[in-house]
């Protein structure tokens, strides 16, 4: 599902946990997933949002609800308003089934329980940095219920076949060389289906790719 990206050896990730203990932990992990990660972290909403001003600040966003000075999924939706491209993935020991929906659906790229093994975390970050998604089962599980009357719209057959390929978490140049066209043209392929389907990013069109069975094979 990844492939080698030589960019990722500089990738910049913000850890924002106000827990030491696990701050050292994910510390760890990072280089495991982006060997010459550099590294930043954030104990508190407020410091959260004084490193991250843009998108162009860091490349990956690992972030525990409850900081402090967060309200609720309060430093999620602040992230998604002033970098709203910047993959965050949530690291939470919280595992009740509507937090997670309300995570997913709120702009995160993906959400990883604080109690699943460190192979789980570390192929998670593999996944995203490369440009793909990663859901694991009891997300999925607790997703499924969401947005059961979405249809898929008026997809068209290449833009189902791109769809497909999107929620077994291929980046757009895996998509691309599978089906042989552009990864210009999986990006528009890519953005009308965001449009078309009413989601604001893959976890959300991969979500909805599963719930239907009218999704093709490529």
């Amino acid at each position: 599902m990844n492939e080698p990206d030589n960019a990722a050896a500089a990738c910049r990730v913000l850890i924002a946990d106000d827990h030491p203990l696990y701050c050292d932990a994910l510390r760890a992990v990072v280089p495991q997933a982006s060997p010459g990660a550099q590294i930043g972290e954030a104990a508190s909403q407020a410091e959260v949002l004084a490193a991250v001003t843009d998108d162009t600040s860091f490349d990956l966003v690992l972030l525990d609800l409850n900081l402090k000075g967060a309200v609720g999924l309060s430093c999620l939706a602040a992230l998604r308003r002033v970098a709203p491209t910047t993959p965050v993935v949530v690291v939470s020991a919280v595992d009740d089934p509507k937090i997670m929906r309300q995570v997913i659906l709120g702009g995160a790229t993906a959400y990883v329980p604080k109690s699943a093994p460190r192979q789980v975390l570390i192929n998670a970050l593999r996944a995203i940095l490369a440009g793909g998604t990663y859901m694991p089962a009891e997300v999925i599980s607790a997703l499924r219920e969401t947005r059961a009357s979405q249809p898929l719209g008026e997809l068209t057959l290449r833009q189902k076949k791109v769809l497909a390929l999107l929620a077994k978490g291929l980046s757009n140049k895996l998509i691309a060389r599978t089906l042989e066209i552009s990864e210009i043209t999986v990006k528009a392929h890519v953005s009308a289906i965001y449009r078309k389907l009413g989601v604001a990013n893959r976890v959300q069109a991969g979500l909805e790719a599963r719930r239907f069975v009218d999704a093709p094979d490529p």
